[in-house]
């Protein structure tokens, strides 16, 4: 039972963990609280390293753009 019970504890860290991780997602995503921020991350990566999603963000900036009634 002794060489069990850090097992146990380290899964029990894991699963506490995941949980707050889920509870925070669904949070951000009903509040939008990371919205804007979290866009420009992942603009500024994938521009780094995608050359077309980069070109497919600035796009769809557009078109959002354009979408607004004036």
């Amino acid at each position: 039972m002794d060489q069990l019970l850090p097992l146990l504890m380290v899964i029990a860290f894991l699963a506490v963990v995941l949980g707050f991780f889920t509870w925070l997602a669904r949070h951000i995503r009903r509040r939008g609280t990371a919205g804007g921020a979290l866009r420009g991350a992942m603009a500024a990566y994938d521009e780094a390293f995608h050359g077309t999603a980069a070109d497919s963000y600035y796009e769809m900036q557009v078109q959002a753009e354009g979408a607004r009634p004036s």
